[in-house]
């Protein structure tokens, strides 16, 4: 068997003639009893929004931060923030019921066999889609590990014994300052009890500061955190100029898109006009006949940006079928002499390999 491969780079590979062996018609809602109903895609855009949110809790003491540590602007409540992480998008397929086509199998035509997605979408004719639909991102929520420490565990029995909070609050206070003081003397080696070599003093300074950090929390606060993937999707028709996605606040994440609350995130789509136009042929003033034969999607371009009033997010030049052109594979390639082995793109309906075999 002879056996050439042809990676598809461009659309004139695919002139080929007139005298198809597999017709095919614009579909009609129905089922086909010889045939094979398959839809093209159209491209549509996943916008993914990461974004981390973190819930500060008020300290135990908060309230004496200022008097006893001078903390200014400790807070007293809890509260929420948000903050951007990541936006991106992510092209994905849908079926384009505007473009559906049902291919029928004549006589002396090779029978091939045809992968659809779930929706329809032709994925190959007479080979073993490489390219399925990838796992597109989901909506999820991930609590970020942090190291902690609990400021209750480092009260001593004089604070627990105190009479109220304010007299607990300064003795906890009074502790801190003795953490600093001995730290201070262990770094300047004036210490009652040195270490004996490096690695201890590291170890003595290492405990100083976990203790200082969860007595503090007593007075500061905590905070912890979680990363929420957030997903919008949108799919072009035609160019998009400033159309909401989402808003976004500093304070309550994503909000529907008429809150005020929120700062509007957008999306444009800009067709970039990136294939050359097509004049049909015409032959003694007529157009010439259409050829029957198996359809596939020569996709456009489209510039893609995500941005808000100051700060763009995202600005990519997608593969887009819609801003493309529907073209013909043609039919001799689907005959007894030829068995021709087609992929198609799930995402664009471009041809991603074409390979054929012929007899010696």
């Amino acid at each position: 068997m002879k056996r050439f491969t042809i990676i598809t780079a461009a659309a004139a590979l695919l002139s080929l003639g007139a005298k198809a062996q597999t017709e095919v018609t614009a579909y009609t809602p129905g089922l086909t009893e010889d045939g094979i109903t398959y839809f093209l895609p159209a491209t549509s855009l996943r916008v993914v929004l990461t974004a981390t949110k973190t819930h500060h809790t008020p300290g135990e003491f908060c309230e004496y931060a200022e008097r006893y540590l001078r903390l200014r602007d400790v807070p007293q409540t809890a509260y929420d923030t948000w903050t951007i992480d990541d936006v991106k998008i992510v092209p994905y397929g849908v079926a384009d019921k505007s473009k559906a086509y049902s291919i029928k199998f004549k006589q002396k035509t090779s029978a091939p066999y045809v992968s659809l997605t779930n929706d329809g979408r032709l994925l190959s004719v007479n080979a073993k889609s490489s390219v399925n639909d990838e796992q597109l991102p989901v909506a999820s929520v991930t609590k970020v590990q942090q190291k902690t420490v609990n400021g209750a565990d480092f009260k001593t029995e004089e604070i627990l014994s105190a009479g109220s909070t304010a007299k607990m609050a300064e003795l906890a206070a009074n502790e801190i300052y003795d953490i600093r003081e001995n730290r201070g003397l262990l770094t300047k080696g004036q210490a009652d009890f040195m270490p004996k070599d490096g690695e201890q003093l590291k170890l003595m300074l290492a405990n100083l500061d976990t203790q200082e950090d969860g007595l503090m929390q007593l007075f500061r606060g905590s905070a912890s955190s979680e990363t929420h993937v957030v997903v919008f999707d949108v799919t072009p028709t035609q160019d998009i100029d400033r159309q909401v996605v989402f808003n976004f606040s500093k304070y309550l994440g994503v909000v529907d898109a008429d809150d005020p609350a929120g700062t509007p995130v957008y999306i444009s789509v800009k067709d970039q006009k990136s294939l050359p136009e097509v004049v049909a042929a015409e032959a003694n003033g007529k157009a010439k006949k259409e050829v029957a034969d198996l359809r596939y999607a020569t996709p456009g371009r489209a510039l893609v940006k995500v941005f808000s009033a100051d700060k763009e997010f995202v600005s990519q030049s997608v593969p887009m079928a819609q801003f493309g052109r529907v073209e013909h594979l043609g039919g001799e390639l689907f005959n007894k002499k030829t068995t021709t082995h087609v992929q198609l793109s799930p995402v664009t309906g471009g041809i991603v390999k074409i390979e054929a075999e012929r007899p010696e």
